[in-house]
């Protein structure tokens, strides 16, 4: 074992958790350190164990892979459960817009929408579209410029730094 690569001492991993065909397989981590062909390959593999009537236990710090691979996801913040619900519901409870914006600064009154900030690029959170319209007259307003403006739908990485930051 000591002499594999990363990706296939997960795959060896993977193999011993299956031979016995559990009900329920709790995979750790699984694709920590691997490639991305095998990240892919491993996620087709997780879905098909699930298709044919296993029940996966993912424990993942990357958010995409949780979104792409879990009916459900529990959020631990200090070892306790912070959010619990359905992919979905938890990203459609927090539905709205999220703002990545490059400015020199930004308005005091923003400051409680920022969700990430990195220099002079800021992530916010918005409801709608009217408040980005009040944002930019803010922004406006105060003689800011705008250096890049790119809206998205909020993703699980959002989504899990909102309930954080709400759960401080």
């Amino acid at each position: 074992m000591r002499s594999l690569s990363g990706g296939m001492k997960r795959r060896v991993l993977v193999g011993q958790a299956l031979v016995h065909k559990p009900p329920v397989i709790v995979l750790d981590e699984p694709t920590a350190g691997v490639d991305v062909e095998l990240r892919q390959s491993l996620w087709g593999f997780i879905r098909k164990l699930n298709r044919d009537g296993h029940t996966i236990i993912l424990t993942t710090h990357y958010l995409e892979e949780a979104e792409k691979l879990c009916g459900r996801i529990a959020m631990l913040k200090a070892g306790r459960i912070v959010a619990l619900d359905t992919t979905q519901n938890l990203l459609s409870s927090f539905a709205g817009l999220t703002v990545r914006l490059s400015a020199e600064s930004l308005p005091d009154e923003w400051r409680q929408r920022v969700l990430r900030e990195e220099g002079t690029s800021y992530l916010l959170s918005l409801e709608n579209y009217a408040e980005l319209e009040r944002l930019l007259a803010s922004l406006r307003d105060q003689g800011i410029t705008i250096g890049d403006l790119s809206l998205q739908e909020a993703d699980l990485e959002q989504v899990f730094l909102r309930i954080m930051k709400r759960a401080a």
